[in-house]
């Protein structure tokens, strides 16, 4: 470490806030894993940076896509100006620069590293949309601005609205870039052209999620970058507090150790992570994972979370995003029980007993026949009434009784009509009272045709007769 390293304070920015859920829809009672991640670079003033913008100028950014990039760009330029105390002389202070390299079908520098945020501003009005897409040269034209004798810090910011078209394949490139100490952010716009999201994941820094910003919508790249530039520039991140308190449909069943820091589970539904300091020396990521479940009867779109706070010494703020997760508990389901068995204890050193169960004639030989019924739209708060009929149907298709069962189905609390499932309702047919190829009951394997019916109808409704109080 040099004597300017151990100088150096402990000031930051927090360039990225993150929170992914790991899937998008699940069943009831089901789990899914929750990522956090922050990422935290050293203050702009104190650690001049040097920045090239890599943006994306194909056919599929013609319109309102490219005026927005330019818009948002500029609004890059000027607060990135307003940070290093540049702005009253039009310059970038603090020995900052930044590059612009633009690219369709190949790359161009359309500046070298500059301070002139007028000069800069006239490079992104002169952009013009048209061609294919080519990340691969846009890489290797950033690279070549940097300075390898400049003590600054490298940054490059990569723009685009499509996939790779055209040229050489941009991830080694990348990661070339980043093996020399370069930090990549991503920004995507699922424009014409598609996005390929892990490619963008692939080409950042890491952890991806820190360093990758994907929209789809062209009017948002305007605050995208602006909050980008905000970050970059801003200082100061220590002791930082982070506490994440999810919906009460989810409760917190395990979490991983964080990759910096600490993180404890507060309550079934909160979780704190403590990060005594982040990229004091350079841009530094850090992630905490852990795994929720889900409880009660919510069910359809819900959000994640109920709440997400952050806090540091330094006053900055981290805003999260807050995902939705589909809930898809299907229906419900109602088993009718087995019966009991009964429970038999050999006490202390006794190494036999001998148990009497009582008596059980058994009659001829017999089956048992299993049904199930699900019942359509069966809304919240009513019981339903079923009886279920079996009948035995002999080679001349005349019916004979074998079975008849009443139940109560208890009510669902879900949030609207669903359908029931009543499982395992059990019928015991002996053998004798066979109408079928095996008649004298010394078979089951003979052929026997059945029929089931059942009738339901809701017990709960509103009606009361005039005179009658209940």
């Amino acid at each position: 470490m040099t004597n300017r390293d151990s100088e150096r304070k402990n000031t930051m920015g927090i360039t990225n806030a993150n929170k992914e859920i790991s899937t998008a829809r699940i069943s009831c009672e089901e789990t899914f894993n929750i990522k956090l991640s922050l990422t935290a670079s050293p203050d702009i003033v104190s650690n001049p940076t040097d920045i090239v913008l890599l943006l994306d100028r194909s056919q599929s950014m013609a319109g309102s896509p490219l005026a927005n990039l330019k818009n948002g760009v500029k609004k890059f330029i000027d607060i990135i100006a307003d940070a290093t105390g540049g702005t009253q002389d039009g310059q970038i202070g603090a020995g900052s620069r930044i590059g612009i390299v633009s690219f369709s079908n190949t790359a161009v520098a359309d500046t070298q590293l500059i301070t002139s945020v007028a000069d800069l501003k006239a490079s992104v009005d002169s952009l013009r949309s048209g061609g294919s897409t080519n990340h691969g040269d846009a890489f290797t034209r950033g690279m070549d601005l940097f300075d390898v004798q400049s003590a600054n810090a490298r940054v490059m910011v990569m723009f685009t609205d499509g996939e790779t078209t055209t040229g050489p394949a941009p991830a080694p490139i990348a990661e070339n870039a980043k093996d020399q100490g370069i930090t990549i952010f991503c920004v995507g716009l699922t424009g014409n052209g598609g996005i390929d999201g892990q490619a963008l994941n692939d080409w950042a820094s890491d952890p991806s999620s820190s360093y990758v910003t994907i929209t789809p919508d062209d009017t948002e790249l305007e605050a995208i970058f602006e909050d980008l530039a905000k970050n970059i520039s801003k200082p100061g991140a220590t002791n930082i507090i982070l506490k994440d308190t999810l919906s009460p449909c989810f409760n917190i069943i395990s979490i991983s150790t964080p990759t910096k820091g600490t993180a404890n589970i507060l309550t079934a539904t909160s979780v704190e992570w403590r990060i005594d300091q982040l990229g004091v020396d350079g841009s530094e990521g850090a992630v905490l994972e852990f795994t929720v479940q889900h409880v009660g009867d919510c069910d359809g779109d819900m959000a994640v979370n109920e709440s997400i706070s952050y806090s540091d010494a330094e006053g900055n703020a981290a805003i999260f995003p807050d995902p939705v997760i589909n809930i898809d508990c299907g229906e419900v389901l109602v088993t009718e029980p087995c019966p009991q068995p009964l429970d038999i204890t050999i006490d202390g050193c006794e190494d036999s007993l001998v148990f009497d169960s009582g008596d059980l004639m058994m009659q001829s030989a017999g089956r048992i026949l299993q049904l199930s019924v699900t019942l359509k739209n069966v809304c919240p708060g009513k019981r339903v009434a079923l009886a279920a009929i079996v009948t035995e149907v002999d080679s001349e298709g005349l019916e004979y009784k074998r079975g008849f069962k009443t139940m109560t189905i208890p009510a669902h609390n879900r949030n609207r009509c669903r359908d029931v499932k009543i499982d395992c309702i059990k019928f015991v047919l002996p053998e004798d009272l066979s109408v079928g190829e095996n008649q004298d009951g010394s078979s089951i394997c003979g052929d026997r045709q059945f029929k089931a019916s059942f009738i339901a109808h809701y017990i709960d409704n509103d009606f009361q007769c005039c005179d009658v109080v209940l």
